[in-house]
This record gives C-alpha cells, sequence and structure tokens, in this order.
C-alpha cells in the first residue's frame, strides 16, 4: 500500500500561485478604473461647464399662498389615524420576513405593543403579519 502524502508543498505552491494572479489582476483593474474615472470627470467637467453656458439666468418671483392653503396643511396633520399594534401570536416558527416585518413595524416582543401611524406602507405590513397580531384604534 503507497504512503499518503500530505500534500502540504502542493497546496503552498497553489496558493501562492493564485496570489500571484490576484495581485497581477488587481494592478491591471486599478489601472483602467483610474483610467475610467479620469474620463468620467473630464466628461462631467465638460457638461457643467456646457449646461451652465446654456442655461440663461431668469429671476422668479416669490409667489405668496393663500392663508386657507396653508390651513388646508395644517387640517391635514389633524387627520393622521394612529392604532395600537399589539402581537398575540409567537414569531417562532414563522417566515423570516414575518419575523422582519413585526421588527420593523416595532414589536420586538411577544405581547409586544407599538402605536404608529396609518399609512400605505404600514398598512402593507399590517396586512402581512395580521394572523399574528392584533390592530386596535389608539385612544
Amino acid at each position: 500500500m503507497p504512503a499518503k502524502s500530505t500534500g502540504g508543498a502542493k497546496r503552498k505552491t497553489a496558493k501562492k500561485a493564485a496570489k500571484k494572479t490576484t495581485k497581477k489582476g488587481a494592478k491591471s483593474t486599478t489601472k483602467k478604473t483610474k483610467a475610467k474615472l479620469t474620463v468620467k470627470k473630464a466628461a462631467k467637467a465638460q457638461s457643467t461647464r456646457s449646461a451652465t453656458k446654456a442655461a440663461p439666468k431668469v429671476k422668479t418671483a416669490a409667489v405668496k399662498q393663500p392663508a386657507a392653503a396653508t390651513k388646508s396643511v395644517t387640517s391635514q396633520k389633524a387627520d393622521v389615524v394612529r392604532v395600537r399594534v399589539r402581537q398575540i401570536r409567537s414569531s417562532i416558527g414563522r417566515r423570516r420576513d414575518f419575523r422582519e416585518t413585526l421588527r420593523a413595524l416595532g414589536i420586538r416582543h411577544h405581547q409586544g405593543e407599538v402605536v404608529v401611524t396609518r399609512n400605505p406602507a404600514i398598512d402593507g405590513m399590517l396586512a402581512k403579519v395580521s394572523h399574528l397580531i392584533r390592530v386596535t384604534p389608539e385612544e
């Protein structure tokens, strides 16, 4: 039966060869990227020069909004709907995206409770984990 070789010498030479090829490859790629960057900088400088020459400066008069428009913005803030979200089922053994959604809502533990402002993104999250949570209006 032939003796087994450890192959230590072969491994070292293979590693050295791999290092040499990556070093050579790294040098050539850095030269290429430097050349690309200089070309991009030159193109950017040229485009900014032409853009400043082409665009004439025009003065615009400030337009004041009527008081009614500013009141509607403040009234929209009063219409903010906030809800209380409580986790009623454990996230153990659930899909990873369910656990991440609960974490994104701010619920850290089972029976954890948070108050969130409703918007389309939050509504989507609440719909996704609706089987794990209970949603009630904030009091």
